[in-house]
């Protein structure tokens, strides 16, 4: 076999920020640091079969899944121990021992906004890089392999599977040898594929891929999807999942299938892994641009001590609640405060004397929002950007949504509102391309309805809406969040034909507010935990906002006589609001009002 001499080489690093993402674009996480305690797991909590193992001088390390624990003991199997795991906007890095070996495992899912080519690609990275701790030479061989389970919920399905050497179909079985740029792609499907179809959240059509390239010896067997290389220093891996075509949307037509966007950019599926293998250097430098200028635009906010957002940085000693023996520690905070922590238990840092939260030591305000902001931005890429449907221009994509965590709906009007934010930064354009569809349904009088929509279909990836007028029922807070939303978009971009081309689609959606805002009855509000409340107070204010809003479109387009009459309507709903709304006491606000 091929024997890789190691001579030295630095581990990469990339932030100190604790997180757990393998794969952003799948969903795909882990709930202990070290790797190979627990499998990597998709969303809704099913457990995926994804390995990984060092070889040292003939001696393996599992640092990947749990697979090889269930075997019987091997004297030349071992369990990698964990260092440490970083994470930042890009990245989630863990660092494992192997014998004389440090190994890391870094997974990047770059946040590439503006580049919607790249963004649509569904595929995620895996960088595997070792460097020796002794400073000999040492044979080192790195395996890695995927199960079923990514596309078959309960590993109960039959699957085909086909290799695929750039886009040569190969026999499955033999060496391959030589070092060529094209990656070789194990490539699996369900024999009995159901398009446009989920079970628990898992696509029932499209593939499955995981790519590498080979070292002077590769081998890859028939009877497994995985890939095996000795290699002199790191190995690289793609892994994803496509479906092609990726939504049904309702038009004039009649329902069509849309293609993803990344089909106008690199053509058919095997192309475009190509791409995004053979681009990872390029796209790494780019989601690190946009890294760098988001830690710069916190340090600008935070602009009272700058440069507050730092990387690969440890305090020169450390905290006591980092001392990892130490169940129970105490100790005080940066800014004299006393607190407490107990790692065994949920509850975080507490203020001894009653109990009550306080902040985490020894970080930065700016980095604790940074890290907020990091969290949120990786949750905010969309799942889908499709071509052929956009009426206005057909050069430019649709963007759809899912709501996970819930009941599945492609683009919830008032999951796309809290969402804004990231937009805004990001791409103002995603937005646009968000908002699109919703305003197509509508506009083609697919919703009977007066007021807007609450999602664009019950389940992902069918945008096929609500064309008898059922759906969630929550005409004042979609409402008014779409008048909101279209408003915010003219006031980042400029674009005032936007707002004339839907002009009265939004006039339709504020005479509902006009008539419901103030009163709005029995509905359902985005606070969801509260159930259906007779005139929210929450609900009823934002109804009020939202006919401000649209007050500020009209005036942007000359519409001077509708401007003053939405805008006298809000002043007269906020000062009845107000009597509704505070308490006598004048101490706070009421949760609703009769």
């Amino acid at each position: 076999t091929y024997s890789a001499i190691l001579q030295s080489s630095k581990a990469p690093s990339h932030s100190a920020c604790r997180s757990f993402t393998l794969c952003q674009r799948l969903v795909i996480y882990h709930q202990q640091w070290d790797l190979n305690s627990n499998g990597a797991m998709f969303w809704p909590g099913p457990d995926l079969g994804w390995e990984g193992m060092v070889t040292v001088d003939g001696v393996s390390y599992d640092y990947l899944g749990t697979g090889s624990q269930n075997l019987p003991s091997i004297p030349n199997l071992k369990t990698a121990v964990p260092l440490h795991v970083s994470h930042d906007l890009q990245y989630s890095n863990f660092t494992f021992r192997g014998g004389p070996v440090e190994v890391t495992a870094s997974f990047l899912s770059p946040v590439i906004p503006k580049d919607l080519c790249r963004m649509s690609i569904p595929l995620s990275y895996l960088e595997t890089s070792f460097a020796n701790t002794d400073g000999a030479p040492h044979n080192v061989q790195l395996y890695s392999d995927i199960s079923a389970a990514w596309i078959s919920y309960g590993s109960n399905k039959t699957i085909e599977w086909a290799l695929y050497h750039g886009s040569t179909p190969i026999n499955g079985s033999g060496n391959a040898t030589g070092g060529s740029s094209s990656p070789y792609t194990w490539m699996y499907q369900l024999q009995n594929a159901y398009e446009f179809g989920e079970e628990n959240d898992f696509p029932q059509w499209g593939n499955f891929t995981y790519s590498s390239t080979p070292a002077p010896l590769t081998t890859l067997p028939s009877r497994a999807v995985l890939l095996y290389r000795s290699v002199t220093s790191s190995a690289l891996y793609t892994i994803g999942s496509i479906q092609q075509p990726i939504m049904r949307y309702l038009t004039s037509g009649g329902e069509v299938p849309l293609q993803p966007w990344w089909t106008k950019c690199y053509g058919d599926i095997l192309a475009m892994i190509n791409f995004h293998y053979n681009n990872f250097s390029s796209s790494q430098a780019l989601g690190m641009g946009f890294e760098t200028q988001l830690k710069a635009d916190v340090n600008t906010y935070f602009n009272a001590n700058p440069a507050m957002v730092y990387s690969n940085s440890t305090p020169s000693t450390p905290p006591p609640h980092l001392n990892g023996s130490a169940r129970y520690v105490t100790g005080q905070d940066q800014f004299g405060t006393q607190y407490i922590f107990d790692r065994n238990n949920a509850y975080g840092f507490l203020n001894p004397n009653n109990f009550s939260g306080v902040a985490i030591p020894d970080v930065s305000e700016a980095e604790s929002y940074y890290s907020i902001i990091m969290g949120a931005y990786v949750l905010a890429i969309p799942p889908a950007l499709a071509c052929g449907g956009n009426a206005t221009n057909a050069s430019e994509p649709l963007m759809f949504q899912k709501e996970i965590s819930s009941d599945g709906n492609v683009n919830t009007v008032d999951i796309m509102y809290p969402a804004m934010p990231f937009f805004f930064h990001a791409n103002p354009e995603l937005l646009r391309y968000d908002l699109e569809p919703l305003f197509y349904n509508q506009e083609n009088d697919f919703y009977p309805n007066g007021y807007s929509m609450h999602d664009l279909g019950s389940h992902f990836p069918n945008a096929t809406g609500h064309v008898e007028g059922s759906g969630e029922y929550m005409p004042v807070e979609e409402s008014s969040n779409m008048l909101l939303m279209t408003y915010a978009y003219y006031k980042f971009t400029g674009n005032a034909d936007y707002l004339k081309q839907h002009y009265a689609q939004l006039q339709e959606w504020t005479s509902y507010l006009v008539g419901f805002s103030l009163i709005p009855g029995i509905q359902l509000s985005i606070d969801g935990f509260t159930g259906q409340l007779v005139n929210q107070t929450n609900l009823a204010i934002k109804g009020i906002f939202g006919l401000q809003a649209m007050s500020g479109v009209s005036r942007v387009l000359g519409q001077a006589a509708d401007a003053q009459n939405y805008s006298s309507t809000a002043a007269s709903y906020v000062t009845q609001w107000e009597y509704f709304a505070i308490d006598p006491s004048k101490r706070h606000i009421l949760l609703s009002y009769e």
